[in-house]
């Protein structure tokens, strides 16, 4: 084997067992060591040399992205998801006939669609979705970030949060769990809107607590602004914290009577 790429797989191999203990501050350290071993084998993106040990060198830097991804899920680091996974995706797009795809790609993929969902980077969203072949659509973990959106475009938020329940993939509860905080934001910021108050039952059902302690919890840690007496839940003072927005209408009205005019002298 050659010397540089036995040097990786063996410092790779102390990544693995430092990732299976949960040591991520080592899994850290090991992974800027790696990268930096990568640059020098050139088989790997941007050039796409087909040296002889191009196949073992793309297998074992594209092995490494996706623990680094995954990783980064651990670590709760979203940057760092980020700039792995657009290091890895090369190795998904470009490598196809160079080497076997990977059993991880899917899964990885729909992380990352889940990731952009709990951002509110729709239009995002559907340009990944859209670069994927229309049989990725069958794979329960593109599926479920598609079914996802879905609801949570339709305002469905009772499936959002019961997704929880079936993810596809045990690395999916960490973007799951975000996404259930922003969807009840969501419900939290149309409740104030719609409502003065709310009855502590009601508002447990409407955002989907179990308990009234997680209820009050949320409301400490969210929404100092609400008042919880006489057991309800009332928004008057975040509606009063909240900046008037009144419409311009007669400066609306001026501006639509001079593109009238303007229009009119044109013909």
């Amino acid at each position: 084997m050659d010397p540089q790429l036995r040097e990786v797989t063996q410092l790779f191999e102390r990544f693995k067992a430092a990732f299976l203990r949960s040591d991520f501050d080592t899994c850290t350290n090991l992974l800027s060591q790696l990268k930096v071993l990568l640059t020098k084998f050139p088989s790997l993106p941007p050039s796409f040399q087909r040296t002889p040990n191009a196949v073992e060198e793309l297998t074992v830097a594209r092995d490494i992205y996706e623990h680094a991804v995954v990783l980064s899920v651990k670590t709760e680091d979203q940057d760092a998801f980020e700039r792995d996974f657009f290091q890895l995706k090369p190795y998904y797009t470009d490598t196809c006939g160079i080497i076997p795809p990977s059993p991880q790609e899917y899964p990885i993929l729909g992380l990352n669609l889940l990731r952009l969902l709990v951002q509110n980077r729709i239009a995002e969203f559907h340009t990944e979705l859209e670069l994927l072949p229309s049989s990725a659509l069958e794979n329960p973990c593109i599926k479920h970030a598609v079914e996802l959106e879905q609801s949570f475009m339709e305002g469905a938020y009772n499936r959002v949060l019961s997704a929880r329940q079936t993810v596809p993939h045990e690395t999916y509860v960490y973007f799951m769990d975000l996404l259930a905080k922003t969807v009840r934001d969501e419900i939290a910021g149309c409740s104030e809107k719609a409502y003065d108050y709310l009855t502590i039952n009601d508002a447990k059902k409407m955002l989907m607590f179990s308990s009234e302690q997680e209820l009050f919890q949320y409301i400490t840690e969210e929404h100092p602004d609400w008042e919880t007496k006489n057991g309800c839940v009332f928004f008057q003072k975040a509606k009063e914290s909240q900046p008037s927005k009144e419409i311009p209408s007669l400066q609306l009205i001026n501006q639509t009577l001079s593109y009238a005019r303007e229009l009119e002298r044109i013909v």
